[in-house]
């Protein structure tokens, strides 16, 4: 059974990147392939993303770079799809690049499922401060790695067991309230905040 789905950004995420460590050593985790990893197309995208969802109901899926605005994006469009939540690490400016500027605007509106944002204080695809917006304004918790790059493997990640860490925090997250969900000063764990509403 599928639980895990695995989104890559741009030009996808080959070996050694931790995404395709990721879908080597789990059999619960598959990286949802696309017709095109270096000249993306939006809706072709998504498409691919929702028809594994519709074979895999209930899966978290975790985005990464242009992998994280393609979830944020479905998860505003199709509400109706069954999420386990999103872990979106270093979500990328899709104005950044002329191959992704055709994914427009990212959502600024809440999302309906778990979410955990992860950034990166030099990220070059996003700046740290934009990040921490647009996890509040989706209401998700947010985990300031420091200065990680683009937390992919020009910066160093290749395996990244954290990351299964932060996934396997999902359904905690699901959890509270969002009442709850309030950053506390400080917060129990520095590295996760807690969305703001």
């Amino acid at each position: 059974m599928i639980r895990t789905l695995l989104l890559p950004g741009l030009d996808g995420s080959p070996a050694p990147h931790w995404q395709h460590w990721w879908a080597q050593s789990d059999p619960n985790a598959v990286i949802v392939e696309q017709a095109s990893w270096s000249r993306p197309c939006p809706d072709q995208w998504l498409t691919e993303i929702a028809g594994a969802l519709l074979l895999h109901p209930g899966a978290v899926l975790v985005g990464h770079s242009l992998g994280a605005v393609a979830a944020v994006k479905l998860l505003l469009q199709w509400p109706q799809l069954k999420v386990g939540g999103a872990l979106l690490v270093a979500p990328a400016e899709p104005s950044r690049d002329p191959r992704t500027a055709v994914f427009g605007r990212i959502p600024e509106a809440p999302l309906p499922v778990p979410t955990i944002v992860v950034a990166s204080r030099n990220d070059s695809w996003m700046g740290y401060d934009r990040a921490r917006d647009l996890a509040r304004a989706w209401r998700a918790s947010f985990v300031d790695l420091g200065h990680a790059g683009h937390i992919n493997v020009a910066a160093g990640y290749g395996p990244w067991p954290q990351g299964r860490l932060l996934r396997a925090l999902l359904p905690e997250v699901a959890a509270e309230p969002m009442a709850q969900r309030l950053p506390p000063r400080p917060a129990p764990r520095p590295w996760l905040e807690q969305p703001a509403l």
